[in-house]
This record gives C-alpha cells, structure tokens and sequence, in this order.
C-alpha cells in the first residue's frame, strides 16, 4: 500500500533539492506534484484543495532552520498535515465503566466485517479483555456458520439463534448472556447489504437502540478509495458512528481511503485491518501511517509486531548461542518461521526505514529464497541441524540433501558456506566489532550473508543461475 504516493511524493521533494530556502515561486512545482499524487491516490478532492492549501500556507510561513535543508523542511509540513488530516492520535476502542462493552459493528456486504469482527475479538484477547461474538446475520446464506467458525479459530464464543430468530432479539440476548457470564465486551455482527438501503438503516437503528452500544464502527473496504469517506459519511448522518474500520489496507489500494474519511466523515479510523489472518489487525495510528506513507516506515508497529510473537526467554537463549557462534539451521528454521508469523516479507521490510525502495521483484526474490532455504534445511537431520560443520565436512551428507529438496549439490554448498560465514558475523557483531571495517576482522564477501543466495531448483531447462539470494536483497 501507498507505494505509489510514496513515490509521486518524493518528486515533490526533487522540486526543492539544491534550492537555499523556501519560496512562493520555487514552492509551486512542489505542491503541484502533491497535488498530482494525493489524486491519483484517491483522496478525495475536497480534502485534497484544504491540505495543498494548509501546506502551501505553513510552508511559505516557515522559518529557515539552521542546517536544515528546504525540502526536508517541506517533508516535514507534510507529514504533520498528513497527520492532522488522518487525525492527530489513535482513538482507542471504548470500554464501559460497568461492563460489558458493547461493540455494533456495522458495513455493506463484502467488507469483511464478520472477520473484522473475529479479528477485533482477538485484538481483545491479547489485551486480556473477554470478549463474546453475536451473530445476527440472518440474511446472508452462512454467515453464522463463517462466525462461529472464527470464533473456534480465536477462541471466543459465539452467540447465536439460528436464521429464523429476530436480528434485534437476538442481539438483545446476546449482550444479556454476555452480562450474565461476566463477559467485558460483547461484538454484535450484523447484517450487510450490496447497497445502503432503507430496511437496512432501519434494522441497524433498531439493534443500536436495543443494546445500546459504546461504540458503532463502520467496517469500510479501503479498495474503494474516496467512496470510503463518502460511505462513512452517508452511516454517520443516519445512524450514527462513532469509528471506522478500514480492511483490505495490504491490497492493491492506493490509499484514499485512509486520507480521506476522518476529514470528510467526522468519524475516526480506529483500526485497519491488513490481512486475510485474523491476527492481522491493526490500531489506527496517524503519525505512524503518515510515516509509512512518506516511506520512512513503522518501526514501532514493527516493534510491537515482534513482541505478540517473540518470548523474551527463548530470545536470551538465542542471544546466548549467537555470541557462542552455535546458532543452527534449526534456529535459523525458527526465526525465519517467526518472521512469517509476523505477517508477508514486505510488509514488514517496508516497515523498517530505507527499505521502501525494494521492488516487488526483489521482494518475490527474497520469498522465493527462503522457501529455498527451508526446503533444503528439512531435507538434513536432526543432527545435521543442530551441528552445520558436518555439512561443511561432508560432501556426501551435501549431496544428499540435494537429492532430497530438489536442489542442485551446489545450492546446499552454498547454503552451508553463507551460513557459516553469518553465523561468524553475527558472533563478531555481538561482540561489539563490526565485520569488513578497516582493523575490525573483516569477514569477506559480507554482501551476500543470505544463506543458499543463487542456484536453481532441479525441474525445468534453460533457468538462468546467480539469482540474488535474500541477503543481497537487503
């Protein structure tokens, strides 16, 4: 996502290189690039003249900071509008007094609001708040089926009466079930329709009025762009939103929607949903969104990314077998495992600062190398695993493995030969020194640490060798 704008806007900021200060007329080709880039993003148009205007007005109202460059002086006021507009802070989800919570999640058909549901259940869980889904979906063939499924996979029970029963009824019971067993917060999953429709409004008015929510979120299909903001806006006039949720946000979007429907509908993102695994939901943050989009990535989400899956006790014993150069193909097995876990490779690469300019190419390069990499490390033994000079003293064990994973005899020779070579390096970095500089014990060849860079699978003729390994990539 956003890799398009992110693109267009570093234009804007080739406007301003080698320029000595900010002024009306050198600013001019700068806005209009933004200009260009937040249209063909999708941002609405109305939001579009009032940040142009914002900037415009900030920029030209700045004073010169010592040693600091005009177009990182614009970057700047662009991100901070980037921010305003996407509004300030997270707007947390709400939590009643006297529990439980009530959650109506609300969205035409097709946005994925049944797995927002699950997904937003989950998110409540790890914060060790119980949580209880309510199917009233009565219409949509399965759609209590697809809950109480996900509830299974999330570990959440599902209230339900079958497809004969009242919407209203059953959300009315559902949250009295949900008081009754001491439950926190109570999701009530309702109805979608292909359009927004007067019955429809109707329904949602009468469940909102019968359990009286904390929060009404609006589950909204980022892929629709500036309609998003217009959607939001058109169920905050009638029914009365307090939030929205935005999904598909990983997909082919150019990410309007995300820009445009705090300023046009009122209403707060308050999630983002970036995946089809119920573990991929994410809080809203503005300023961590208008990083990604300025492509100096999220670290921080990055951060709490790894501590969902990371255990502090497993991560001390890892750093004790680094510093002792006895890290193993079954820990590098583990890690690269965690790293999937974690969600795509690029999306969490992109994540990290600078790494916005790898291509989708190279990304496919490096998915590809570590299927390699695994497929070869299954393919050795146990002990194997655990002792990689074997390998490196063994060409029968090498080849071997070749035959095993499909691979060539010297795709595992260079598994084996990278790895050893990482591993040294990662022993000499937790020691403080820093491997290929001057005096410091340089390790040769450092560019292509990756393990089992290159080499082809055995099917197929004509393959070109030398592909970049997923150490070159990075």
């Amino acid at each position: 996502m956003f890799d398009a704008l992110a693109e267009r806007l570093e234009g804007a900021w080739k406007k301003l290189r080698g320029q000595d200060r900010i002024t009306q007329d050198n600013i001019q080709d700068a806005l209009r690039e933004v200009r260009r880039a937040l249209l063909e993003a999708d941002v609405n148009l109305q939001v579009v003249k009032e940040f142009v205007a914002q900037v415009s007005e900030r920029a030209q109202g700045s004073e010169v900071v010592s040693g600091v460059r005009p177009d990182q002086q614009f970057i700047k006021i662009v991100y901070d509008e980037l921010v305003k507009v996407m509004g300030d802070t997270n707007v947390p989800l709400a939590q009643a007094t006297t529990a439980p919570t009530v959650i109506l999640m609300a969205g035409l058909q097709g946005t994925g609001k049944t797995t927002a549901a699950a997904k937003l259940a989950l998110h409540l869980r790890k914060q060790e708040r119980s949580a209880m889904l309510v199917a009233t979906d009565v219409y949509r063939p399965a759609a209590i089926d697809q809950l109480v499924t996900l509830g299974k996979q999330v570990e959440v029970p599902v209230f339900e009466l079958g497809r004969d029963a009242n919407p209203v009824d059953i959300a009315r019971q559902g949250v009295e079930r949900a008081r009754a067993e001491g439950i926190d917060t109570v999701i009530v999953d309702t109805a979608g329709r292909l359009q927004i429709d007067p019955a429809m409004m109707e329904e949602l008015a009468q469940i909102k009025k019968a359990v009286q929510p904390h929060d009404t979120l609006l589950v909204v299909d980022a892929m629709t762009g500036q309609e998003a903001a217009n959607l939001t806006r058109a169920f905050h006039d009638q029914i009365g939103i307090t939030g929205a949720i935005l999904t598909k946000l990983d997909g082919d979007t150019r990410g309007g929607a995300a820009l445009s429907v705090r300023q046009i509908s009122g209403a707060p993102i308050k999630f983002v949903g970036v995946g089809e695994k119920v573990e991929a939901l994410q809080p809203f943050y503005p300023e961590r969104m208008a990083s990604r989009i300025l492509g100096m990535g999220d670290v921080l989400t990055l951060v709490e990314k790894a501590q969902e899956e990371i255990d502090l006790a497993d991560a001390e014993k890892m750093q004790e077998k680094i510093l002792a150069a006895q890290f193993d193909f079954t820990d590098f097995l583990k890690q690269t495992r965690l790293l999937k876990n974690m969600g795509s490779l690029g999306g969490i690469l992109k994540m990290i600062p600078g790494m916005n300019k790898i291509s989708d190419e190279q990304l496919a390069q490096g998915e590809t190398q570590l299927k390699r990499c695994e497929a070869m490390i299954n393919s050795m033994t146990s002990e194997e695993r655990r002792n990689p000079d074997l390998l490196a003293k063994s060409p029968a064990r090498r080849n071997r493995i070749a035959r095993g994973s499909g691979y060539d005899a010297q795709d595992v020779n260079k598994l084996v030969s990278d790895f050893q070579r990482m591993r040294n390096m990662m022993q000499q970095m937790g020691q403080g020194r820093f491997p290929g500089m001057p005096g410091m014990g340089g390790v040769p060849g450092m560019g292509q640490m990756g393990p089992g860079a290159g080499g082809k699978k055995k099917s197929g003729k004509g393959k070109k060798k030398g592909k970049k390994g997923f150490g070159e990539l990075l």
